[in-house]
């Protein structure tokens, strides 16, 4: 099977009242634990590469790492560009075999974001790619991205539809509370999403695949598991898998998930080389490092996203 566009398994999770996971990929230990566990529930995917990661492990290997996943799992892949913040990345990404973009113009002001949005949306649609946009700003670091509580913002329901029609986006980002990275809230602050938000986004745009960003759930056995082998995390708080649930049986048609996957993997490394520090072979290591993920990414596309089966 080729790679797909999110179009239409983001159709089908609209109807179907489920997400699809959309996870972040730097290497071939993370795309085989996650493309594994999906194998195993019979669920689509979206594997998404940021700029930092095509600087880490260089577009050619990245493509070719998730060619190969394809022809091991035959499932439905949509290969999608998180956090694209300038036409030309997007440009080169659409030209390199990504079937599905992101464009965040978020930074800019309203028209210009239309109007850089529209640019892309023009270019991919010309070559059967999809486009997602984004509306309003997440607080948090991730790679690139680097936005702090004073210059985060709730997406403004009022501007949607016009960002929708004037861009002809496929899918759109909002900010309803998620942030970027482990460090989401701070000590004592409650983790919570403006669900008020997205039900009034759901009505200005009826029928139109809405995303999350920030999403993981900062699962406390890895934080504790790199804590108790050399590490430092000190309240480290994620999104509860609750509101993540609720949220996937909306409107919301992909969910993002980065930072789980990093503190699984490094977590379970950790704990690897504190019990076997004589060890130097980095299969020993990532192999249970692997499995981490794998059993995250299960446990995630089951009871958090719902779309096990939907492959």
């Amino acid at each position: 099977m080729p790679l797909v566009t999110t179009k239409e398994m983001f159709q089908k999770a609209y109807d179907g009242g489920y997400a699809i996971g959309a996870f972040n990929v730097n290497n071939m230990e993370i795309i085989q634990g996650i493309t594994e566990a999906a194998k195993e529930v019979n669920a689509p995917l979206i594997l998404q590469v940021s700029a930092g990661a095509r600087k880490y492990a260089n577009h050619t290997y990245l493509v070719k790492l998730v060619e190969a996943a394809l022809i091991e799992t035959d499932l439905p892949i949509a290969l999608h560009l998180d956090h694209g913040d300038s036409f030309e990345l997007c440009k080169s990404c659409i030209d390199g075999g990504f079937t599905s973009v992101m464009i965040d113009g978020s930074h800019h002001s309203f028209e210009e974001n239309i109007e850089l949005t529209k640019k892309v949306v023009e270019y991919a649609h010309e070559r059967g790619v999809t486009v997602e946009g984004e509306l309003g700003r997440l607080a948090g670091i991730e790679d690139d991205v680097n936005v702090s509580d004073e210059d985060a913002s709730y997406t403004r329901p009022s501007e949607v539809e016009e960002f929708v029609t004037r861009t002809g986006v496929d899918s759109l980002a909002i900010a309803i509370g998620t942030s970027h990275g482990a460090y989401k809230f701070k000590p004592g602050q409650k983790p919570q999403l403006r669900f008020d938000i997205l039900k009034e986004v759901e009505e200005r745009l009826p029928n139109f695949p809405i995303v999350l960003h920030g999403a993981s759930s900062v699962i406390p056995e890895f934080v504790e598991m790199i804590n108790q082998n050399g590490g430092n995390m000190p309240d480290a708080i994620g999104i509860p898998e609750e509101m993540l649930r609720e949220a996937a049986k909306s409107a919301v048609c992909k969910i993002n998930i980065d930072s789980d996957l990093r503190l699984a993997m490094t977590g379970s490394i950790r704990k690897y080389m504190a019990e076997n520090p004589a060890h130097f072979d980095p299969r020993q290591y990532l192999t249970p490092a692997r499995a981490a993920i794998k059993d995250l990414v299960k446990k995630k596309i089951v009871n958090v996203l719902g779309c096990d089966g939907k492959a």
